[in-house]
């Protein structure tokens, strides 16, 4: 509309956004600039990045938001931490799949069974981000039996190709150490893969530099971003000599 300026555009997260995207080597979560006069909303616009970058104490530091506390607890492996800050939500697929998701770390049997419910509920929410994330879960605990964990794994990788988004970086880090299981060099092109899409100090880039086989790059990486051990604990699941089922599925490749 003519005689309307447009608002400048915000930079005051510029700099945050900067430190916060620095290789690892170079990362320092202390040293983060969370600047003054921040809005409420900007300031929870900053904790999202911080723990999407890797840095869930920052992201405590500066969130008041349950679930993102949630999720920042988890990655630096305190489910009973992550549970008190969701006692109060209401139910629903993201709820359930950070409870399921504080299941695994705690190694608790009933795990899988939350987190084929948080599936359940994403699918009748219709939130693909929710879905993709909880068919992840389910697949790491299928391990021991790769051909389910891929048929699993194929209906997160569907509902991203149907919404036009990439494959979730971390579904494919799981994807590839499933499919290492079964083949090597399909499990490392998808490493590769999911390598180039991941965040540094993310699960998935630990994942990935661990499929890759580049443990001491992983371990540095979940160093800097504080991420608990058990996020990688299901790569350590034995695969029996022959698995359940043999049949192809879209995560085969």
């Amino acid at each position: 509309m003519a005689g309307v300026i447009a608002p400048l555009p915000d930079h005051r997260l510029d700099a945050l956004r900067a430190a916060l995207s620095l290789p690892t080597p170079t990362f320092r979560a202390a040293d983060l600039p969370l600047p003054a006069g921040l809005t409420a909303a900007q300031t929870e616009e900053a904790a999202a990045l911080a723990l999407h970058w890797g840095a869930p104490r920052a992201a405590l530091a500066w969130s008041r938001e349950p679930l993102r506390r949630a999720a920042a607890h988890l990655r630096l492996g305190d489910p009973t931490a992550a549970r008190a800050e969701l006692s109060a939500e209401a139910d629903g697929a993201r709820v359930a799949l950070l409870r399921a998701r504080a299941a695994a770390l705690d190694s608790h049997p009933g795990a899988g069974q939350q987190a084929e419910a948080a599936r359940t509920l994403a699918r009748q929410e219709g939130d693909s981000a929710a879905l993709i994330a909880a068919v992840t879960l389910l697949a790491e605990g299928q391990q021991a039996d790769p051909y389910a964990a891929l048929r699993t794994l194929a209906e997160g990788l569907k509902v991203a190709e149907i919404a036009g988004q990439g494959a979730d970086p971390h579904l494919l880090a799981v994807l590839a150490h499933t499919q290492a299981r079964l083949n090597a060099r399909k499990g490392q092109a998808t490493a590769a893969k999911a390598l180039e899409r991941s965040a540094p100090r993310s699960p998935a880039r630990v994942l990935a530099l661990l499929a890759l086989a580049r443990p001491d790059d992983a371990h540095a990486e979940a160093q800097a971003g504080d991420l608990h051990p058990g996020w990688w604990a299901f790569t350590a699941a034995p695969t029996p000599s022959t698995s359940a089922g043999t049949a192809r599925t879209g995560a085969d490749g």
